[in-house]
């Protein structure tokens, strides 16, 4: 079950410039050179002359089937090919059986498997046999983080490898090389070949496929600027999947911005989730979150602001209402920051939790009958608008319990006033209790 995909029977003129432009050597490929430089990981392996399996972790179009082949060819084992999105159990077992028998005649096999993280637990385990006899050699690639999506067995006994996305300089000693291979350059001024690698997100293959567009598109003497660009080439859709890494990655980066009261780069994430097509409702609840763990009482409007803004979502839909996203992210991340509330509710819950069900006390608890009334319920309860300065200064907590403090807020935004509150009532309570 070797290369699915292969189009090594096409003319050369028909193969995608990216198989025509694919490396023959380590050495060549480009953007990864942690792994594939003189020092790299891969590199070091090679000169060793002995391969152990491997997770090939990135996003795509960073050479990790590239990278696969070529180790198979530079230290001689067959390359075997399956995707883990066409395969199942039977086709498992005939690829191990084949192993077994190349084995048997003296010859290892890469067993590179795309998508590794797509197949489930039982199939993943059944690679454990045949990677500690020495029959494969396991080359898994996925998009998505192995810790989340691979079995701890099979990571225990593979070393995982990460692959960078192209940055700007790899993407374009990608576009030289295939200006030299078709013979001429690429028909965009400066700006839009700027844009086309911005447009290609990263990924080797899709800058290429790209170029093939545009060369395709190109009239005799015609230069393409960004605008034109864009419409000749629509525009790559981000890398991005709700339910998987970008997702996760996106929101953190969102949120931790607006922690830091960045609001430019808070705007920024915004803007990528929400052209990205991300949830409206995930994002308004987010920022409601926001408001309440990282703003708090610091600046209690935080709150009113993030759940306006979700509501004025729900009122406008798309695109209008993705101003009250961004007017929202700009007021929670220029707030006073303050968790105060965030950590004191924890330390609350777990005091909740150790000292179990005591009973508060009894001047505090209501006495709708006589027999309460008897036994001590409410009795001694002072009024606190009865009280000077509307405050008694009573202890509130159980009596096997003590006194204690959770919430103590910090000299920012609003919460400087409430701490001169507390102080103030702290001083009233040691005096009234003293009496």
């Amino acid at each position: 079950m070797t290369d699915l995909f292969s189009t090594a029977g096409l003319p050369d003129e028909r193969r995608p410039l990216a198989d025509r432009l694919r490396p023959t050597t380590i050495a060549d490929v480009t953007g990864q050179q942690h792994l594939s430089g003189p020092d790299g990981a891969l590199t070091r392996m090679i000169e060793s002359g002995s391969l152990g399996s491997m997770i090939f972790w990135g996003p795509p179009g960073t050479g990790k089937t590239t990278m696969a082949r070529l180790l198979s060819n530079a230290t001689d084992l067959h390359f075997d090919q399956i995707s883990a999105v066409f395969s199942g159990v039977a086709d498992l077992k005939k690829v191990f059986e084949t192993a077994r028998m190349r084995r048997g005649q003296g010859r290892q096999t890469l067993l590179f498997v795309d998508e590794i993280h797509r197949f489930n637990r039982s199939q993943q385990d059944s690679f454990l046999p045949v990677m500690e006899d020495g029959t494969i050699v396991l080359v898994g690639a996925t998009t998505e983080n192995p810790s989340f999506e691979l079995n701890a067995a099979l990571l225990s006994r593979a070393r995982v490898l990460v692959f960078k996305p192209h940055d700007e300089a790899s993407l374009e000693e990608l576009l030289l090389r295939a200006e030299a291979l078709v013979g001429k350059p690429l028909p965009l001024d400066e700006t839009a070949r700027a844009s086309l690698v911005g447009m290609a997100d990263g990924d080797g293959r899709a800058v290429l496929t790209l170029a093939e567009e545009v060369w395709r598109a190109a009239r005799d003497g015609e230069i393409f600027d960004t605008e034109s660009l864009v419409r000749v080439v629509q525009r790559r859709a981000p890398i991005y999947d709700k339910g998987q890494d970008g997702h996760y990655n996106l929101i953190s980066a969102l949120h931790k911005s607006v922690r830091g009261s960045d609001p430019d780069a808070a705007l920024y994430y915004l803007a990528r989730m929400l052209d990205a097509g991300e949830n409206p409702l995930f994002l308004g609840r987010r920022l409601v979150r926001m408001a309440v763990e990282d703003i708090g009482m610091a600046d209690p409007q935080a709150l009113v602001v993030a759940n306006a803004a979700k509501d004025a979502y729900d009122f406008l839909g798309s695109p209008e209402g993705e101003l009250a996203f961004a007017q929202a992210v700009v007021y929670l991340a220029t707030a006073p920051k303050s968790n105060a509330v965030y950590t004191a509710f924890k330390a609350a819950t777990l005091a909740a939790k150790q000292f179990g069900s005591l009973v508060p006390p009894k001047q505090i608890l209501n006495a709708p009958t006589k027999l309460m009334s008897s036994e001590g319920y409410g009795g001694g309860y002072r009024y606190d608008h009865d009280e000077p300065d509307a405050f008694s200064g009573q202890d509130y907590f159980p009596e096997k319990m003590g006194r204690k403090q959770f919430y103590t807020p910090p000299e920012r935004g609003f919460e400087r006033e409430i701490n001169k509150r507390l102080e103030y009532w702290s001083k009233l309570r040691r005096e009234r209790q003293g009496e």
